[in-house]
């Protein structure tokens, strides 16, 4: 029998995690060609595993040439092989592998795997309950460019900031229960988040754009710029927070 989507996701993401750790423990590669070896197979791995157990689907990734074709199919795979190469590079923990199945525009399935963190899987099609929580946010900002909507939200609601690496590692964090907010506006691509925002959807958060739209995925221009990832309680007052600032 053949695995479902959520199986397949989760076990692609946590095998091409592996696989990235073996690259990087292998001593081969340092700095800049370490991180485009890691894309480079982790890349080739998924692709070939998804045209070999899903040949019918759309793929698109973020290391593979894109085509016209996936516009015409109603499900969508978008990975992202390596997310946070500079982080896996450096040999941080806070980079990320995902695979997400987007079906009709709306990221339906999804794997975020973080190898550096004990291999932790984190499945839309197995979600837990969300931690419990109180007092201040905390809101999760790049490590380098932390974007500027975010330092506004976090002065107004007195918000403590907790710099990450990947996108995909701040959108477990939430879901995790380190972090209340993930708020980006810095720009990012279909694959940075389609497989985080299917897994925090399923994990009971709220996801859309920063002024509170849907998002959409399998779209021809794959810029997606602008992202918010928080637990329901918040997301009111942060969109009206960012109306305001915007």
């Amino acid at each position: 029998m053949s695995l479902s989507d959520g199986a397949l996701a989760a076990q692609l993401a946590a095998s091409a995690g592996r696989i990235l750790l073996e690259v990087r423990a292998s001593g081969m590669f340092t700095g800049k060609a370490l991180g485009a070896a890691g894309d480079a197979v982790a890349n080739r791995f998924l692709v070939d595993a998804l045209r070999a157990q899903r040949p019918e689907d759309g793929l698109l990734s973020e290391e593979a040439k894109d085509t016209p074709e996936r516009l015409g199919k109603s499900r969508v795979w978008i990975i992202d092989p390596l997310d946070g190469t500079r982080e896996f590079s450096e040999g941080r923990p806070d980079w990320a592998v995902h695979v997400g199945l987007a079906v009709d525009g709306a990221a339906t399935v999804g794997a975020v795997a973080l190898p550096g963190l004990n291999g932790a899987v984190l499945r839309s099609d197995q979600p837990g309950p969300l931690a419990p929580h109180n007092g201040k946010p905390r809101l999760l900002v790049s490590r380098t460019r932390p974007a500027a909507e975010a330092l506004a939200v976090a002065e107004q609601l007195g918000g403590e900031l907790v710099p990450m690496g990947s996108a995909g590692a701040k959108a477990m964090a939430v879901v995790r229960g380190e972090a209340e907010i993930y708020l980006h506006s810095g720009g990012q691509y279909e694959w940075d988040n389609c497989a985080p925002v299917a897994v925090a959807k399923a994990h009971g958060l709220h996801c859309s754009r920063i002024d509170g739209r849907p998002l959409v995925y399998n779209n021809a221009d794959t810029y997606l710029p602008d992202l918010l990832i928080c637990r329901p309680e918040w997301a009111e007052r942060v969109l009206k927070l960012v109306a305001e600032i915007g």
